[in-house]
């Protein structure tokens, strides 16, 4: 049996990887040179600023609908 979504997200992993290893000219295994926990908490704070957007989009779209209720 196979599992669609873990074998789909697999294949953006290796997309992913291999659009690094083009970029940087070298594997994360092999990349001892850069600060990772940087690039992590770099990383965490868009993605809480992808949530934030997303959540005001939400908000919005339910004031206007429930503003339309009213009227």
């Amino acid at each position: 049996m196979e599992d669609k979504i873990v074998e789909d997200l697999k294949r953006e992993f290796d997309i992913r990887s291999c659009v690094g290893i083009d970029k940087y000219k070298t594997t994360l295994q092999d990349n001892n040179k850069d600060d990772f926990l940087q690039h992590l908490k770099e990383e965490l704070m868009d993605a809480a600023l992808y949530i934030q957007k997303l959540q005001s989009n939400e908000t919005r779209r339910k004031s206007k609908r429930v503003g339309r209720r009213i009227l």
